[in-house]
């Protein structure tokens, strides 16, 4: 499947679960929900939390195949941002996307990896 695809379908996998987590956690005003779900779901933390996958050796190799096809289809970052971080950040919801289909248990561990990882960052 198309790495771009995966990543449409991991955006929005991840945000919910990241939606999920928060209300869980017992957030309930919408502003408090609003600016913890960007620091779980920016840019800038998908690719922190990709590149410390990377350098944990936690993916497998065809999770990290998963996230290469979504970081090398991306071409186009949005100007205020870098290109790497956003092919990165591609590259992660590539990769929750592929493993949302493929196994589900395996994204969810991972998801609750990154949340624990941006916890302490």
């Amino acid at each position: 499947m198309n790495g771009l695809v995966l990543a449409y379908l991991g955006d929005a996998y991840y945000e919910l679960e990241i939606r999920r987590y928060l209300i869980e956690s017992g957030i309930t005003k919408l502003n408090e929900l609003h600016k913890n779900k960007v620091k779980y779901a920016s840019n800038e933390s998908q690719a922190s939390i990709i590149n410390h996958f990377l350098e944990t050796n936690i993916l497998s190799e065809d999770e990290i195949s998963a996230y290469k096809k979504g970081r090398n289809r991306t071409h186009n970052a949005r100007k205020q941002m870098e290109m790497v971080t956003y092919q990165q950040a591609t590259g992660f919801e590539s990769l929750i996307g592929y493993l949302s289909l493929k196994d589900e248990p395996r994204c969810k561990y991972l998801i609750k990896l990154a949340i624990e990882f941006i916890k302490v960052r």
